[in-house]
């Protein structure tokens, strides 16, 4: 019976002992959560809110299509060289040999063939010049030199048939078919190249 007895005490002080260490780790979790809990209320108590919220990034689909397609086009195609880069300097020695011309044999043909054409073919190259500078298209300019150029192969050949002379008017008729066939490249290539500072830069 006895035995019985101390069986029982021991079996009752174990559940004993196995329960209060549970009831104290118990209370031991829920100090500690409590701490945390507070811990992380003071720290968001101090930290100051923020006046700039942040958005969420939305994304654009239509934008990235059109990013895309940006950088996929191909760049515009154009000439290798000028229309002024020998516009101008034609139009000058038209110019010249009309001003030399007139002061040697005071004709007045002289005058209009070569003052007045070779003058309007500077102009025009000067215009080209100025508006290709502004990122703008020399189109117009150029017409105007090539059918400039178109009257002075006329005429020149009319001259030559007459009077079989190569300076000038042999001179003039290859010279202007030759300027003919510059201008219509430049049209048809495109147009004068673009300024650098304006041309688009490859997609990376």
């Amino acid at each position: 019976m006895k035995a019985g007895n101390l069986l029982f005490r021991r079996k009752l002080s174990i559940f004993m002992g196995l329960t209060g260490s549970s009831i104290q780790t118990s209370g031991f979790e829920v100090k500690t959560a409590a701490k945390y809990s507070k811990d992380e209320q003071e720290q968001l108590n101090q930290e100051p809110p923020n006046p700039y919220p942040t958005e969420e990034l939305v994304e654009r689909p239509d934008m990235d299509m059109h990013m895309q397609k940006e950088g996929s086009l191909p760049p515009k195609k154009s000439a290798k060289i000028h229309d002024f880069c020998l516009g101008i300097p034609y139009g000058g020695f038209v110019f010249g040999v009309g001003l030399l011309g007139f002061l040697f044999s005071r004709n007045s043909a002289s005058v209009t063939t070569g003052m007045l054409f070779g003058g309007a073919i500077l102009a025009l190259g000067t215009f080209s010049l100025k508006v290709w500078r502004k990122g703008q298209s020399s189109s117009p300019f150029i017409l105007g030199q090539a059918a400039i150029a178109a009257a002075l192969l006329g005429m020149h050949f009319r001259l030559y048939s007459l009077t079989k002379k190569l300076f000038p008017s042999g001179f003039f008729v290859l010279m202007s078919a030759a300027m003919i066939c510059f201008y219509s490249y430049v049209l048809i290539s495109g147009g004068n190249p673009p300024p650098k500072k304006l041309r688009v830069a490859p997609p990376s």
